[in-house]
């Protein structure tokens, strides 16, 4: 059931990506960021109020925010500000680089999360996974090279370098979130509502500093209401993957690459929603990551 949990997970990211990609365009990066964090933030309390209020309702829903500990509080606010850190880079990459060449470097994210596996939990890889993940790797590799093409230097394009980047905080935080799920036996309700509480509250003092100072940076924002939809598809994304971590048998490494499937979702619909070129070509390279996952998924 965790796998399926899994691929429920990459339905919503995929669906996240494409409504992330429009929000940003031509867009100021950091309100768009905290926008969609408030979103769904507020998606939340709803289940936190009632919790205080209706706990035994709120039982029945399976939706009831636990009370927890200030130094549990304390390892989650760990977790936004990793979180943070990584979504305002790949925010910032986004809006200047084609979906079509975030996504398969996003996609790395497993490979991240497969040497951590190993290090700190121990899973053990077979042969057929190692192949999967090194796959996935050489065909992000094959992407670089379809990027030149775009005018996409991966070598002196800052936006490159901060894509990669969040790319490993993300992969560092998703190696967190067992330990977050599993040793601290946090739900998943409790852990988004806080980690969204903190988040909010990380961008706040940001934006303050590089947004609300500004007059022009203000006006240049544009709402639009995919803004609240990244906010809801992600909120919904992360339950399913957090119940799938619930699962004391589930492997955080094939997870990860099970939620990289969504790459299908935003490398073909996307490049066709925003034109973006070369969509053929980068059909070879997104073969060999879904190759890859299958690879991990079923071996």
């Amino acid at each position: 059931m965790w796998m399926y949990l899994g691929l429920l997970a990459a339905l919503f990211l995929g669906l996240h990506n494409l409504c992330k990609k429009h929000a940003v365009q031509n867009n100021e990066v950091f309100p768009v960021l905290l926008g969609t964090i408030s979103s769904g933030f507020l998606l939340l309390l709803p289940f936190f109020i009632g919790s205080i209020y209706f706990p035994e309702f709120t039982k029945q829903l399976g939706f009831y925010i636990t009370r927890i500990p200030w130094e549990t509080h304390g390892f989650i606010f760990i977790k936004s500000m990793m979180m943070a850190a990584s979504w305002v880079l790949a925010y910032q990459a986004l809006k200047y680089l084609p979906i079509t060449i975030v996504t398969p470097i996003r996609s790395a994210g497993p490979f991240f999360t497969f040497i951590g596996a190993i290090l700190i939990y121990n899973e053990q890889p077979n042969v057929l996974q190692w192949l999967g993940f090194f796959l996935i790797i050489f065909s992000v590799l094959l992407y670089s090279k379809i990027g030149k093409k775009e005018g996409i230097h991966f070598k002196s394009n800052k936006w490159v370098f901060a894509i990669i980047a969040a790319t490993f905080l993300g992969a560092s935080s998703g190696l967190y979130d067992k330990f977050l799920i599993q040793n601290l036996t946090l739900n998943p309700q409790t852990l988004q509502f806080w980690f969204c509480w903190y988040t909010v509250l990380i961008l706040l003092v940001i934006l303050s500093v590089r947004w609300f100072p500004y007059a022009e940076k203000r006006k240049a924002f544009k709402w639009r209401w995919t803004i609240i939809a990244v906010g809801v598809l992600l909120q919904t994304a992360d339950y399913f993957y957090f119940k799938a971590l619930q699962d004391p048998e589930a492997l955080i490494m094939l997870l990860s690459a099970i939620k990289r499937s969504q790459i299908l979702i935003a490398v073909v619909v996307g490049g066709l929603v925003f034109k973006e070129k070369n969509k053929r070509k980068k059909l070879v390279p997104l073969m060999g990551i879904m190759i890859g996952v299958f690879l991990i998924l079923y071996s």
